[in-house]
């Protein structure tokens, strides 16, 4: 029977069409001649077909959007490359609540962090933003949906609420390819995603959105002939556009991946995409509801992505994941504060027959 994969949150299925063109474009690649004009030329037109179509889904120019390898990287390129004052703080949620890349390099800053309190859900009052923020606030940090319950925040109304007064940096890695992101909306400087979840691209592939405001004031962290130039003996001249914070070469296949990938998405277009995840996630809540002794966890629904957390009242959530593989099923653990959940991620390929699969396998193990 095959699969059915269930955790598109961590990383997604990819479409044939993508391994066929990273595969062609690594043969094409190889004979051009790797170091040769001809093989130069496909790189830049992979890379800018990412750019423009990312671009569009986005809101902003294409040269606002540099080419990175994860989610991680572009957060690590605003946290290694802003300046701030000594006596500075950063405003996040609560870090236990957080996924630990959008956490763990904003303490290295060695910064006052001043984090938010969240409810069950992981949404945070804009009271407590207000109170948080102040004239010594270097940046706040925001997830666009959270990992573990699939919430959206209103990054729409913190963007109107800052101002573009204080920097402000999205993790976008929850929702480019499922929900709506809007960069002018949110009136964010930096935004960090990764290609490989919910836009289907291959592993190693990611984005970074930093806007044309900020980035004169952003040090780009890696340093080469690609970013920058050196000027007589100790000056140095970053270049301007993406390329300020593409230092070291590209995974140029996993670019190509990338480019196929975002057709698809694009192809099938993001409210069909939308209505379909959702409606996977609403069958999916309602059959585990159902099985007794399963615990869903928050209120799924529009102010959501299609994660669904659960758990099996008296059994270890890692369990359950390593079971309902061995059954077919993959999903993941993950953990919403202290509590271990099993986390359910369904995305648009996935059909109604993965969903059932899904609830009986579960059942099962339930009853095991």
């Amino acid at each position: 029977m095959g699969v059915s994969y269930l955790n598109n949150a961590s990383v997604s299925r990819m479409p044939r069409s993508v391994l066929r063109a990273m595969a062609e474009f690594a043969e094409g690649y190889d004979r051009a001649g790797p170091d040769s004009r001809a093989a130069a030329a496909m790189v830049e037109d992979a890379a800018r077909g990412v750019r423009r179509m990312v671009s569009g889904m986005l809101r902003c120019q294409p040269d606002e959007v540099s080419i990175t390898q994860s989610t991680t990287d572009g957060i690590n390129m605003v946290a290694g490359g802003l300046s701030a004052a000594p006596g500075s703080n950063i405003v996040m949620r609560e870090a236990a609540y957080e996924h630990h890349a959008n956490v763990l390099p904003w303490l290295g800053m060695g910064l006052e962090s001043r984090m938010m309190p969240v409810d069950p859900d992981g949404l945070f009052g804009m009271g407590d933003l207000e109170a948080a923020v102040d004239g010594r606030t270097a940046l706040v940090t925001l997830s666009h949906a959270l990992y573990n319950t699939g919430a959206i925040l209103p990054l729409g109304e913190v963007g109107r609420m800052l101002g573009g007064s204080v920097p402000f940096f999205v993790d976008a890695a929850q929702t480019v390819g499922c929900v709506e992101c809007n960069c002018s909306r949110m009136n964010c400087d930096y935004m960090a995603l990764n290609g490989s979840k919910w836009l289907c691209g291959p592993m190693g592939t990611g984005l970074f959105y930093c806007s044309r405001r900020a980035a004169p004031g952003l040090r780009p962290v890696i340093l080469g002939g690609e970013s920058a130039m050196v000027y007589e003996r100790d000056r140095i001249a970053f270049k301007d556009g993406p390329g300020r914070f593409e230092g070291g070469f590209r995974n140029h296949v996993g670019v190509a991946g990338l480019e196929a990938a975002l057709r698809v998405v694009s192809g099938v277009g993001l409210d069909v995409i939308r209505r379909r995840n959702m409606a996977h996630a609403a069958a999916l809540r309602e059959g585990l509801a159902d099985i007794p002794g399963v615990v869903v966890y928050g209120t799924g629904g529009e102010g959501h992505t299609s994660v669904v957390p659960f758990n099996l009242e008296g059994t270890d959530p890692a369990g359950v994941v390593e079971r309902l593989e061995a059954r077919g099923v993959v999903m993941a653990l993950r953990e919403i504060g202290p509590l271990k959940t099993v986390r359910a991620s369904p995305h648009f390929y996935n059909t109604i027959q993965d969903v059932e699969r899904a609830v009986r396998v579960v059942a099962d193990v339930r009853n095991a």
